[in-house]
């Protein structure tokens, strides 16, 4: 049964850089997501992968910074985030879903409680 659990979340200094994990049962078999939400705004979509982990897509706001990977093997799916902002502060969460083109308004599921990430000096 999925049961998605985020970690690797803390405080960083601007520039710095965290690596997130994505872990369950079953998670090799799924494209997956990572979501974020700031304090006081609607949770967003920052990445996905599909369940081969030879596609992946990244938001604008994201790309070039962050890295999106997976070892089906371990069933986990990681989230290297590079060079960080103050605006990257937020709750990440991973979910399962597709990771085509339209990923930005397809529906994702079985969303993990979420790590916070807070980046700030």
């Amino acid at each position: 049964q999925l049961q998605l659990v985020e970690s690797g979340g803390g405080l960083v200094q601007p520039g710095e850089s965290a690596r997130l994990s994505c872990a369950s049962s079953g998670l090799e078999y799924y494209a997956v997501g990572w979501f974020r939400q700031k304090p006081g705004e609607e949770r967003e979509r920052v990445s996905c992968i599909n369940s081969h982990g030879s596609h992946a897509e990244y938001a604008g706001s994201v790309k070039g910074r962050f890295t999106i990977s997976r070892d089906n093997a371990k069933r986990m799916v990681y989230l290297q985030m590079d060079n960080l902002k103050p605006e990257d502060t937020g709750i990440y969460s991973c979910a399962v879903g597709s990771c085509y083109s339209s990923w930005l308004t397809d529906p994702f599921d079985y969303f993990g409680r979420g790590t916070q990430v807070t980046v700030s000096s």
